[in-house]
């Protein structure tokens, strides 16, 4: 607002001649400093000069730099350089402006006070999907105003709000607040009022007056009710000691359960670092249990996050995560996605590509909680592991031969609780390598056929006895692997008019496999997807529609496509691999559908449909089905409908089944629906109904309901949620949070959930 240059006035004899000989004319006074340095423009109905003072009445109009202020009537000291204005004042600078009855302004220093005021700063605030977003500038009014310097006020006697001025839903009022512009506002000895009523005292409160800055301090407080949790109340501290760093501390308070901790923590040193973490646990004094006693189900989760690109092509990536135990996520998880995760997933790579080769380095823990009481739990590890793979190369100029290769080297054991006879130890080795040649052929427009053929080599360093003992005793196994894909001619008629044309293709798909050299597939431990290799001679066939249409020069967009699949094996018993009775899961079962259906010797699989219908931005369908030949009914069902009727209204309908043989997999039955209006942060009228029914076991598991309301200003919602595991968790929660725009809400509202 001022400046710290040297600024002079020039004589104003002329320009005060001219005002007293002609009153109705407005007066003006211009001063000529240094070259570079800014000068005061001094406009008025009336001026003049008594010594070094000047005197200005009427309409006057100062300007200097980026400053203007107005008022009834001004006084200029030439020597201390301090202006004085009263009646009517106004004060203008960048995006700030005061009215005020009186005040000053020292042009050497930047200085100034103002009394009996109120004025707005305006500010851009980006849309966020956390906080409720108000265009309306921060208003304030108070007792007096000083200005230390340009870039901060000190506010006495005064309130603060986002709302209309005039009428304001709510406001902060403080003795004391200091406000430094794009960065913050803080309040000392501060309450919070609503409609004019006091409801919360605050001894120290920060406000963001910036959408860039963040600062330092205590979040706004928690406040909810649950059947199982009781009372809820807690808050949080956000640290930022770094522009590139900061950190959440913080905990909640059960009445009926004990205390949650939580943490987090973001880093973004430089561009090509990248760390998060985050740590949730309960200090559980527990429920009653049967004869008396208490069952405590406290523990933690924690996840961590770490991305860096190290140079030369160098990439870093890692995800840890930890869980104390099924019965605290079952407890304490927010979601019933999250409560019936029963897995745990770890993984950590270092990588570089290049010149059509990649090489990896990884360390990766998958955990499984299989049951929970007793809790029994499986634990698959693969570290350390490297990996070395090529692209496919031409071996020769004329002939189109290619020839790549995959080869890894790693130490994996096995863990299992219900199972200890069938731990590995510590790390057995595993190696492995593939060289791969393929020679894809075209005749023309009309047929394709790629054969490949890749020889795998590997080596374990131990073994599984019949009866599923692990035995220290290497294990070779060497297959030969031939594949032969074969692209049939597509099918394809268009019509219509050139503004609106239609388009329908029919696609098929021919696909040879033989797998031949797994000679005892039972004596091979079962570490991931790749020990899942058997011998198997396979056709897999399918058949794919599609709809296209075009509107004038737009690109075509595919409005529908439905595809069937099926295999056919030759050899139903994968060279002896398939066990009947019990589930299979193998490779030449797995690459067709998720859903397990091999406890017999079968020539079919079962057919795969997968419908989709994408009309236009309004909606769309997803139709899965498995249907088997062998049972003679439709075994898995997945539909997705989602539906965006009217503007910001939505609906989303899931339907999951399996109807297979139990030994297989359970029966289940599943629907989901989500329908609302708009979101929690958006301005008017949200809403929000959902539910997760298992009709197999007749219970609701997941029940949801949001409204709200949001101003320019701030807003109000009201939620219900209830979750229901069975005999592990039944709770209902309430909430109701009041939104303040541009810094958060009081209580704790979890966002609008989506099925997918």
């Amino acid at each position: 607002m001022g400046l710290a240059r040297r600024a002079e006035f020039v004589p104003l004899a002329l320009v005060l001649a001219l005002a007293l000989a002609r009153p109705a004319a407005r007066a003006s006074a211009q001063s000529k400093p240094a070259t570079g340095s800014a000068e005061l423009e001094l406009e008025a109905d009336q001026q003049r000069k008594v010594g070094p003072m000047f005197y200005a009445d009427g309409h006057v109009d100062a300007r200097y730099g980026s400053m203007r202020l107005r008022a009834d009537h001004a006084e200029y000291d030439e020597k201390t350089r301090l202006l004085r204005v009263r009646g009517g004042v106004r004060f203008d600078y960048r995006n700030q402006t005061i009215r005020a009855s009186s005040g000053w302004y020292d042009l050497a220093s930047g200085r100034a006070g103002f009394e009996n005021v109120t004025g707005t700063i305006r500010a851009v605030h980006r849309a966020n999907p956390l906080v409720l977003v108000s265009p309306n500038p921060l208003s304030f009014q108070a007792e007096s105003i000083e200005r230390p310097d340009p870039e901060t006020y000190v506010v006495h006697h005064g309130w603060l709000t986002v709302c209309d001025p005039r009428h304001p839903i709510w406001k902060f009022y403080a003795a004391k607040t200091t406000i430094k512009l794009d960065r913050k506002a803080v309040m000392r000895g501060a309450d919070f009022r609503l409609f004019s009523i006091p409801v919360l005292y605050l001894p120290y409160a920060s406000l963001p007056a910036s959408q860039e800055m963040r600062q330092s301090g205590f979040l706004i407080p928690d406040v909810g009710e649950s059947s199982l949790k009781g009372f809820v109340l807690g808050d949080s501290y956000y640290w930022t000691p770094a522009s590139w760093l900061d950190m959440t501390f913080g905990g909640q308070y059960y009445s009926r359960r004990g205390w949650s901790e939580i943490a987090s923590l973001r880093a973004r040193p430089s561009e090509n670092l990248n760390v998060e973490a985050d740590y949730f646990g309960v200090s559980d004094r527990g429920i009653p249990g049967p004869g008396g006693t208490t069952i405590r189900q406290g523990g933690y989760e924690s996840h961590q996050q770490l991305d860096a690109l190290l140079g030369d092509g160098w990439r870093l990536a890692a995800e840890l995560n930890q869980l104390s135990s099924l019965q605290f996520r079952l407890a304490f998880a927010e979601t019933l996605s999250q409560a019936v995760n029963p897995e745990v997933e770890s993984s950590a790579f270092l990588t570089n590509n290049f010149s059509g080769y990649s090489l990896n380095f990884a360390v990766l823990n998958y955990e499984n909680f299989l049951s929970l009481s007793p809790e029994e739990t499986t634990v698959l590890r693969r570290a350390p592991e490297a990996l070395v793979s090529s692209v496919d190369r031409p071996l020769f100029r004329r002939l189109p031969l290619y020839f790549g290769f995959g080869m890894f080297a790693d130490a994996v054991d096995r863990s299992d609780t219900a199972s200890p006879q069938a731990d590995t130890g510590p790390a057995v080795q595993r190696a492995e390598v593939a060289p791969s040649l393929t020679l894809p052929l075209r005749w023309g427009p009309w047929l394709g056929i790629t054969p490949t053929f890749v020889v795998r080599a590997t080596r374990y360093g131990a073994q599984q006895a019949p009866g599923g003992a692990i035995l220290n005793s290497s294990l070779d196994r060497i297959t030969e692997e031939l594949t032969v894909d074969v692209r049939p001619p597509a099918f394809a008629r268009e019509w219509g008019k050139p503004a609106s044309r239609w388009k329908h293709a029919i696609e098929t798909d021919v696909v040879y496999r033989n797998v031949q050299g797994v000679d005892d597939f039972a004596r091979i431990i079962r570490f991931d997807e790749d020990d899942t290799l058997t011998d198997t001679n396979d056709l897999e066939f399918s058949v794919t529609q599609r709809l296209f249409h075009r509107s004038g020069d737009k690109p075509a967009s595919e409005l529908v496509s439905w595809q069937l699949t099926q295999k056919y094996y030759f050899d139903p018993t994968f060279g002896g691999a398939l066990v009947p009775g019990q589930r299979n899961v193998l490779q030449a079962l797995d690459s067709l559908t998720p859903f397990a259906f091999a406890d017999r010797t079968r020539r079919f699989s079962p057919v795969i449909s997968d419908l989709r219908i994408a009309p236009g931005s309004r909606w769309d369908v997803q139709l899965r089905q498995d249907v088997d030949p062998v049972l003679g009914r439709v075994t898995a069902t997945g539909a997705l409908v989602k539906i965006r009727p009217y503007r910001d209204t939505f609906l989303t309908l899931a339907h999951f089944s399996v109807n297979t043989n139990p030994v297989l997999q359970p029966h289940s039955n599943q629907i989901r629906a989500l329908a609302g209006l708009g979101d929690i942060n958006r301005p008017g009228w949200n809403t929000s109904f959902g539910f997760s029914y298992d009709a197999h076991q007749h219970l609701f598991q997941n029940q949801l309901a949001q409204i709200g309301y949001n101003g320019s200003c701030c807003g109000i919602t009201l939620e219900y949620r209830r979750l229901a595991l069975g005999p592990f968790r039944i709770e209902n929660r309430f909430g109701v949070a009041l939104q303040i725009a541009n810094i958060g809400a009081f209580g704790k509202i979890r966002r609008q959930e989506k099925i997918f």
